[in-house]
């Protein structure tokens, strides 16, 4: 039997009620939870990571049964635990990036692209799911950020698109969304 491991943090009953979709690229994930934490003063959240990040959801390139799939999780999980806000991340260099830093799903979908027709792909995509969020994210306001990475390795967060919704819900759900 394995000794049991404290750590110093409680379960508590309330859910968040914030679902970040994230790529699962382990290379982002300490400066994902450093922006979430630190800009966004999220410290905690439902996370959906899967390779492509907000993109996988997106049906760019060949992926339109994966990207159906996905959505499908992701409005599950949206209703089940009432999320009232999603925040889509993509990544990728920034313009003096390294090449290395273009996600690979992206890189999957369109191996011909370079890393500035990958940007503008994801900018596409972006704003198509935050434009079709209903069908997806219900009622929930959906932003979407891109963590950019620079030369020498420096990681930076832009806002690609901000968030959206149902303002007749902006009162009361922006206040819950911590």
């Amino acid at each position: 039997m394995t000794r049991p491991v404290d750590v110093d943090h409680r379960w508590t009953e309330e859910r968040p009620h914030t679902l970040v979709v994230a790529c699962s690229d382990g290379r982002l994930q300490e400066a994902t939870d450093a922006f979430l934490g630190r800009e966004l003063g999220l410290t905690q959240f439902d996370r959906f990571y899967v390779p492509g990040g907000g993109g996988a959801l997106a049906s760019s390139g060949r992926d339109f049964i994966r990207a159906q799939q996905l959505r499908r999780e992701c409005a599950y999980l949206i209703e089940l635990h009432r999320v009232a806000r999603v925040l889509l991340l993509f990544h990728g260099p920034a313009i003096d990036g390294p090449a290395g830093a273009v996600c690979a799903d992206y890189r999957r979908k369109m191996p011909w692209a370079s890393p500035e027709l990958l940007l503008g792909r994801q900018r596409q995509d972006s704003l198509e799911l935050i434009e079709r969020r209903s069908e997806w994210a219900g009622q929930a306001f959906v932003a979407s950020y891109r963590c950019e990475v620079h030369a020498g390795g420096r990681i930076a967060f832009r806002t690609l698109h901000p968030d959206t919704g149902d303002e007749s819900m902006a009162g009361e759900q922006r206040v819950r969304l911590r």
